[in-house]
């Protein structure tokens, strides 16, 4: 919120002071928020799985990044056929470990 304000002072940005509008600002930046954490920590999750060389590991850490993936796209944060062929990768990927 502070940076919104920030912004707006330096680039003169204009909009409309209604009541309905400021809150829908603080709303969306809100969510922005949360949908930015969320995806990246799902990368994370997906990034340690890929890194993971023991298959009893690798196992124990799928289960968590297909639910973030599933998760993610029921939120439409990122596409249901990504989250789809991501898992897909990942399980493919835990298979073939030794």
């Amino acid at each position: 919120m502070v940076l919104r304000a920030i912004f707006a002072v330096l680039f003169k940005e204009t909009m409309a002071n209604h009541k309905s509008s400021l809150k829908r600002v603080r709303q969306t930046e809100t969510r922005n928020d949360r949908n930015r954490f969320q995806h990246k920590t799902t990368r994370n999750a997906v990034r340690d799985l890929r890194v993971a060389t023991d298959k009893k590991e690798a196992e124990k850490l799928l289960p968590k990044a297909e639910s973030m993936l599933d998760k993610l796209a029921k939120t439409k944060v990122i596409h249901k056929n990504k989250a789809s062929n991501l898992k897909s990768s990942l399980r493919k990927l835990v298979s073939a470990l030794k």
